[in-house]
């Protein structure tokens, strides 16, 4: 069977219906939904066109029906270039970062023919994906020479971002100026509260041990004694404990 149509068959009879005078055919006991439907009819196309594809299928994709309507994945070269950079680099994501909206036109104004430095760009792992993407496709370089090639100038563009950062720090504060704890000192003051915690936790732990084993050494000397007090006034000594 086909896929049922009925549905879009309402409004056509019920026009009918209120033309032979079925049904009251007065503006106000008319259904709600009708001028609108009269304005906006419903579409009567009931074939579900497939999605555009970009590359031809195989024959096993084709056997596979309930694939038949689902859009094509699309992949891009950067795909795996950026992949292989941030696996390699993960510390990049947690860089902050700020995104604007722009145009769309950005590729007008950077030219990676002339390096990773680039005119209102900040240095980021997108800036080494285009590079080695251009390396790749004008110079036809290979994707590892590539790599580490673009790697090669984002280490040393990082190395003078940080030595910027260094000269800048100690002439704000050879003036005067106070930043107070880095994160890396506020890390290490929470790391060592946490520590002298431990200490406090472990000391009473330690504590309660050494309390329960001077109990039963206590209880043990006194079954000793006892027994001894018992062979000293001469009772009956069990025969299992002569043996």
């Amino acid at each position: 069977m086909g896929r049922q149509i009925r549905p879009a068959q309402v409004f056509k009879n019920v026009t009918e219906q209120l033309n032979n005078r079925i049904l009251p055919g007065h503006e106000t006991s008319r259904p709600p939904w009708y001028n609108i439907m009269r304005t906006v009819p419903p579409t009567e196309n009931s074939v579900r066109p497939i999605p555009l594809q970009h590359r031809q299928p195989s024959h096993k994709a084709k056997a596979i029906s309930k694939k038949m309507y689902q859009p094509q994945r699309l992949v891009y070269p950067e795909d795996a270039l950026r992949t292989k950079f941030f696996k390699d680099h993960p510390w990049e994501l947690a860089r902050p970062r700020v995104i604007l909206e722009t145009d769309g036109r950005d590729h007008e104004n950077v030219d990676w023919g002339r390096g990773l430095r680039q005119p209102g760009l900040p240095l980021s792992g997108e800036c080494v994906v285009q590079r080695q993407l251009w390396l790749m496709e004008n110079e036809k370089m290979p994707k590892q020479e590539a790599y580490d090639k673009v790697r090669k100038e984002f280490y040393r563009l990082r190395q003078e971002e940080e030595i910027e950062k260094r000269v800048a720090l100690e002439e704000a504060r050879y003036v005067g100026a106070y930043f107070g704890k880095t994160r890396m000192d506020v890390g290490m003051l929470l790391e060592d509260l946490e520590f002298e915690n431990w200490k406090i936790w472990a000391g009473k732990m330690a504590a309660e041990q050494n309390s329960q084993t001077e109990t039963i050494d206590s209880f043990d000397e006194g079954a000793a004694a006892d027994d001894v007090t018992t062979l000293e006034r001469g009772d009956e000594v069990p025969a299992a404990a002569t043996v």
